[in-house]
């Protein structure tokens, strides 16, 4: 059966009130709270949890915010963070760029930011660093599009372009600067604006954190750090990928479980299928994943297996404008991949919906709250699946841990999820002065109240703790899956 997941674009051109008259942030908001009020999946059971006076003292607040922003930034900000009354996750708001904002591209940084320069001898540079024997600041980096040089100028250090793949920045310019400390700093980001770091710190003796960017040394060369290139391989893999820790344990890394990104899970799968079969220990990385679609994992869930795995299920609200979603795929089924199959369920459901407008209800034939999955087989290898999480993981990816973890191999490795899965299946609506798209929820989880998600996360059944840096916990976890 379908697994109605997908995202998708509708565009609403028609609604009982307009703003196309009076085009402003107040009419966005009122139409944004319109909007979720009447149709999103959550509104109901939090304002039932938080009371009427708790939201009228919230919505008083946020007009009045609304009614003194300066920009079409602030304004979307504004009505982004009045949403989180709700929840935190499950929604969005985004600008639409008007045809006229397009044709008229704005002035580029490099037009309006001078950067410093430095003068380096660049060749005599590089013969001072190539014969340091300690691991220091000084040396040439890389960070995506760029090489970069580091060097001492009095007490602080500064950072240079060598090559740069910014057409905006040029040889010698400085692109960072650390300050005696050495733990605090400024970098200049792409369009050359200027940010304050004050979490400047060495990974290993090859990689440096500046804040939120990542530096890989190239020279000096140091001796590679096994569990370190481990970890950044993994951190900054785009695609999934497993590799051979030792002789009794892989690492399968996913980063998400984007539906795009289905193919190249079931690919990489099948080709390590027969080492997966054959060694005692997995573990799967699954840090940051914020989610994607169900059928992405699978593929994955037969080597988890060792009793049927019971999901519990979702039931969407039906009203005029959300059931469009369905007709909506129904109609275009070959744009999106949908067969012929699926697509007689899709206008079953329009049409279930249709009949239970206001009501909650369950997409299911059988209309059990519950399924239950049972496969043919329980592969003896891998004995031990160590599934490591953080506070990036949320929606599809706490699906896969809620299944995972009903296995008798699996241990949750970690620190708690982000909890944004009980109001799920986004749906996206344009607003109709067609300068926002507005993206809200339109299923509840069957497991509110008794077992809710949302606000609250997945918990680990291994808590790593501040005192285990984050490149450390997939040895931590291989040390513990290996342990006799």
């Amino acid at each position: 059966m379908i697994k109605i997941k997908t995202l998708v674009l509708i565009l609403v051109t028609s609604s009982a009130w307009t703003f196309a008259q009076n085009c402003t942030c107040e009419s966005n908001y009122q139409w944004v709270k319109k909007t979720f009020e009447e149709n999103d999946a959550g509104f109901q059971y939090v304002i039932d949890k938080k009371g009427v006076p708790a939201y009228q003292a919230h919505n008083n607040e946020f007009l009045n915010k609304i009614r003194n922003v300066k920009s079409d930034t602030e304004c979307n900000q504004t009505i982004y963070d009045w949403l989180k009354f709700f929840r935190s996750g499950h929604f969005s708001i985004s600008k639409i760029e008007s045809n006229k904002e397009q044709a008229e591209p704005q002035p580029q940084a490099k037009e309006t930011i001078k950067s410093d320069l430095v003068k380096v001898d660049l060749e005599k540079f590089k013969k001072e660093i190539e014969s340091k024997k300690e691991s220091d600041l000084e040396g040439i980096w890389e960070t995506d599009p760029y090489t970069i040089g580091i060097k001492k100028f009095g007490d602080t250090y500064k950072g240079f372009i060598i090559k740069s793949g910014a057409e905006n920045w040029k040889p010698n310019e400085v692109k960072l600067i650390i300050n005696a400390d050495k733990t605090t700093g400024v970098f200049y980001v792409r369009d050359k604006t200027k940010q304050e770091v004050n979490n400047i710190h060495f990974v290993g003796k090859n990689y440096l954190e500046i804040g939120d960017f990542t530096l890989k040394r190239i020279s000096p060369k140091f001796e590679r750090e096994k569990g370190v290139e481990t970890y950044y391989e993994a951190a900054m893999a785009q695609k999934p990928f497993l590799k051979e820790l030792n002789k009794t344990t892989l690492l399968l890394r996913i980063s998400s479980f984007s539906g795009a990104l289905k193919k190249n899970i079931d690919s990489v799968i099948a080709a390590n299928k027969t080492k997966i079969e054959s060694t005692e220990n997995l573990i799967i990385d699954i840090r940051n994943n914020g989610g994607g679609n169900d059928s992405s994992y699978k593929n994955i869930t037969p080597y988890l297996y060792t009793n049927p795995i019971r999901t519990v299920r979702t039931q969407f609200y039906s009203t005029k404008l959300n059931n469009q979603r369905m007709m909506f795929l129904y109609e275009n089924y070959e744009k999106y991949g949908i067969s012929k199959e699926d697509r007689e369920f899709l206008k079953k459901s329009y049409d279930k919906l249709n009949a239970k407008l206001g009501q909650f209800v369950s997409l299911q034939e059988d209309d059990n709250t519950v399924g239950i999955d049972k496969l043919d087989t329980i592969y003896p290898y891998p004995k031990n699946v160590g599934i490591i999480i953080n506070k990036g993981n949320g929606s599809t990816a706490e699906e896969f841990l809620l299944a995972a973890k009903q296995s008798k191999k699996v241990k949750l490795f970690g620190t708690t999820t982000a909890g944004v899965l009980d109001i799920s299946n986004m749906y996206y609506v344009t607003s109709p002065c067609n300068d926002i798209k507005f993206g809200y929820s339109l299923s509840k989880s069957f497991r509110i109240p008794d077992m809710a998600i949302d606000g609250k996360g997945i918990q680990p059944d291994y808590f790593i703790d501040t005192t285990i840096p984050e490149h450390q916990w997939i040895e931590y976890v291989n040390e513990v899956l290996n342990a006799k």
